[in-house]
């Protein structure tokens, strides 16, 4: 087996992967020229892959994204190849869910208000407002591995726990519900907390509209960690202005950086962070190590990990 590591990852992973594994030649690109130059022989690629780069490749079969989300990665050209695509999903299996229940937790404690007392030095014992969340419901929309992480986390708290994904239909023992995407009304209906774990797609982008608000249960607590432009924010200020909301924790934007002058960060039940949910002591020895296990399947002739759907994008 031939691959190609193109980009920054390559010359400190070559040489761990030699090692790794015995029946593997590996080679390294920096520039699109010199992956032009290289990548006719190879059997695997590893990286971010151009329509010049693909065209040069003779003999490519799997390619390995460095990346979990894909919503930029393809191209009509690789649509249609023949090659087989994996990314690095699941290697936020555990940060980004925890991120997810410190924004949980901080409405649950009134936190989020409470550092802003801290701020304005004033003791504001009287103005603590309290939830139960073991008279609440999250719902989790798209339930792959960083929601079925979430319901993990979120079930020790005593929430129940609904979900609706496109693709998954066994119901993990996490969750109470596991509803398809036909039903996303319901569940904004009777959640308390709705977590949008879904990956940008076609179908997605834009999903979380007016409509989408109106149709949240009043009162309730919206967060997205998963992509920014399945949300539209001037809808979310409506709704969060309105009362309708009651809070909202936001990782991801529309546009990013979100600009100094936008609404949302002088709002006082919002949390926001600044793309920060996927950070993690170790992340670059996660993402070797999904490489490592996919070139062990590919010379094995296994099934490898994290097959994409071109087509649909995740």
């Amino acid at each position: 087996m031939q691959i190609l590591l193109h980009g920054p990852d390559g010359p400190a992973w070559a040489p761990r992967l030699r090692a790794d594994v015995a029946d593997v030649t590996v080679e390294t690109s920096s520039t699109e020229d010199e992956a032009v130059a290289r990548i006719a022989t190879v059997d695997a690629f590893f990286g971010n892959i151009s329509p010049r780069m693909l065209a040069a490749a003779t003999h490519l079969q799997w390619i390995q994204t460095p990346m979990a989300g894909l919503e930029r990665y393809f191209f009509p050209e690789l649509q249609a190849h023949p090659v087989v695509v994996t990314n690095m999903r699941g290697i936020f299996h555990d940060m980004i869910p925890d991120q997810v229940m410190a924004y949980v937790l901080a409405f649950a404690r009134d936190l989020h208000s409470m550092i802003r007392r801290q701020l304005e030095r004033r003791w504001a014992f009287d103005e603590v407002r309290v939830l139960d969340l073991t008279r609440m419901t999250m719902g989790i929309v798209g339930l792959g591995g960083i929601g079925l992480g979430v319901a993990r986390r979120a079930r020790p708290h005593g929430l129940r726990i609904i979900a609706v994904d496109p693709r998954q239909a066994d119901c993990p023992p996490e969750v109470d519900a596991l509803w398809g995407s036909d039903r996303l009304d319901d569940l904004l209906g009777e959640s308390d907390f709705v977590v949008v774990c879904a990956p940008e797609t076609p179908e997605t982008r834009g999903l979380f509209d007016a409509e989408k608000f109106a149709r949240m249960k009043a009162g309730a607590y919206f967060i997205n960690i998963g992509r920014g432009r399945v949300v539209r924010l001037d809808p979310l200020v409506a709704a969060l202005e309105s009362g309708h909301l009651a809070g909202a924790a936001l990782d991801v934007f529309e546009v990013e950086p979100l600009a100094a002058d936008h609404p949302l960060w002088g709002m006082s039940n919002v949390i926001l962070t600044p793309h920060t949910a996927g950070v993690g002591a170790h992340p670059e020895d996660r993402r070797y190590e999904v490489l490592l296990e996919n070139v062990r399947r590919f010379v094995s002739g296994a099934a490898l990990h994290n097959v994409v759907d071109k087509h649909a994008g995740f």
